[in-house]
Order: C-alpha cells, then sequence, then structure tokens
C-alpha cells in the first residue's frame, strides 16, 4: 500500500471523487502544509485542505492518481476553487521523495501542454510533512451528506490518452 496527499480545494469534494477510483483502499481528509500544530477546521492557518489517499499499486499508481487529480479540480486559480477562497483551498501536492516530485513536476508539465486550461497550472509541489487528520464529522462528509456542497467535478478525460 502507498500513499498520496493531494489538495485542490474543499477537501470533501476531493474526497467523494477520489475514493471511487479503482485501487483506492482509503481516504482521510486533513490540513497539511502550514505551522499550526495540531489544527482544527476553526484554527489550521497557512495549512491546505487535503485529502490522504492510501492506494494498492498493483491496481492504480501515483501517476494515474495526478491524471484524476487534474481531471476533477481547476489547478489554474491560485488559492481558489469555486466559491473556496484563501491558501486553505490551494492546489498542491505534497510529494514524499525525489522521484515523486519528479513524477509531479512532469505531469504538471503535461497538463499545461494540453492547452486544456486557458491559464497556467499554479499547483504547488510540497514537501509531504505531517498529515493531520480533520474532525470526524469532515470524514466521508458528502456520503453522509449527499446535498452537501462540492466545487469539483470531472472537467475532463484522461491526459494520458
Amino acid at each position: 500500500m502507498k500513499k498520496i496527499v493531494l489538495a485542490g480545494g474543499c477537501f470533501w469534494g476531493l474526497e467523494d471523487l477520489i475514493r471511487k477510483q479503482v485501487g483506492v483502499i482509503n481516504t482521510t481528509v486533513g490540513y497539511i502544509g502550514g505551522s499550526v500544530v495540531n489544527p482544527t477546521y476553526h484554527n489550521h492557518e497557512g495549512h491546505a485542505e487535503a485529502v490522504e489517499v492510501e492506494y494498492d499499486e498493483q491496481k492504480t499508481s501515483y501517476k494515474n492518481l495526478l491524471d484524476f487529480f487534474f481531471q476533477i479540480h481547476n489547478p489554474t486559480t491560485l488559492n481558489q476553487q469555486g466559491n473556496d477562497k484563501g491558501t486553505s483551498y490551494r492546489s498542491a501536492i505534497f510529494y514524499g521523495n525525489d522521484e515523486e516530485k519528479r513524477e509531479a513536476l512532469n505531469f504538471i508539465a503535461i497538463v499545461n501542454k494540453s492547452k486544456r486550461w486557458k491559464d497556467p497550472i499554479v499547483t504547488t509541489l510540497e514537501p509531504l510533512v505531517q498529515f493531520y487528520r480533520a474532525e470526524d464529522y469532515h470524514q466521508d462528509y458528502l456520503e453522509r451528506n449527499p446535498g452537501g456542497y462540492t466545487c469539483h467535478a470531472i472537467y475532463f478525460d484522461s491526459y494520458l490518452k
């Protein structure tokens, strides 16, 4: 089992779409990339809302998950997804090693080259540091609240075709 941590707006929508992908074993929403120790929803300054994805590398790959990530959010809006604004809603990939960083950089180049978005990609690459699990009421939120708010949709098909 491997993990990838992705941020691209409100974690509810990301989790809801990513969890349905082949090879995904578990998803956990939380906070990462800021300086507040033990952040909460009401105190997570500098942290991004993110999804930690555990996956079976025999059924999917880091690259496939990056591909889907770039299909379901707008990676060209700085610190914003839909109505959600601020650094909590930035587009970011949290890499665990140099290979993941290289693969993420390569994938950003693929997305930019595709010209599917009229503006350049602003997704940041940040080192994978402490991931803090969000409060229980945020976990599986859209499964428990199917009418809940999401700014995520599937915008494009695979970038790998």
